[in-house]
């Protein structure tokens, strides 16, 4: 595998993921060779981080108009392990790899169904005031919950 720079030891970080969501390459997501277009990767991200966070108990308001922060993508990036195919089955794992005053870097994993990694990933997320545009700290709870492990 390539050197990944936010991956220290493979296995390690691979045995630090619980939660998952699960996703069907549908044929609109690929290119004219059946191989998943580039950028859907990140839609998946999109996705698994919603369903993420909702586990943790930290979606169910930011989408009202009187909610006070908003979760920002300030950076996302992918790297592809191997190719995926139409109507392949995947498992988009996600994890909180470190927590900041504001931010929370979450790392991303796509497993197929014969348990190979097809490609990873990692990304900044911001709380911020969606009137000033400025970065909200997070509160001690919502640390609690980024780092709480999600069990099935």
């Amino acid at each position: 595998m390539k050197n990944i720079t936010y991956i220290q030891n493979l296995n390690e970080w691979r045995n630090e993921f619980a939660f998952f969501h699960s996703v069907k390459v549908r044929f609109s997501e690929t290119d004219m060779f059946g191989h998943l277009n580039n950028t859907v990767p990140f839609t998946y991200f999109e996705e698994a981080r919603i369903e993420y966070l909702k586990q943790k108990e930290m979606m169910q308001d930011w989408d009202k108009s009187s909610m006070k922060t908003i979760p920002v993508v300030a950076d996302l990036q992918c790297d592809y392990i191997r190719q995926v195919y139409f109507d392949e089955k995947l498992k988009i794992f996600v994890k909180s790899n470190s927590v900041g005053t504001s931010s929370v870097d979450l790392h991303y994993m796509a497993i197929n169904e014969k348990d190979e990694l097809s490609f990873v990933g990692r990304g900044t997320v911001v709380q911020i005031c969606p009137n000033t545009g400025k970065s909200i700290p997070w509160s001690d709870e919502e640390k609690r919950k980024l780092f709480t492990k999600i069990s099935f």
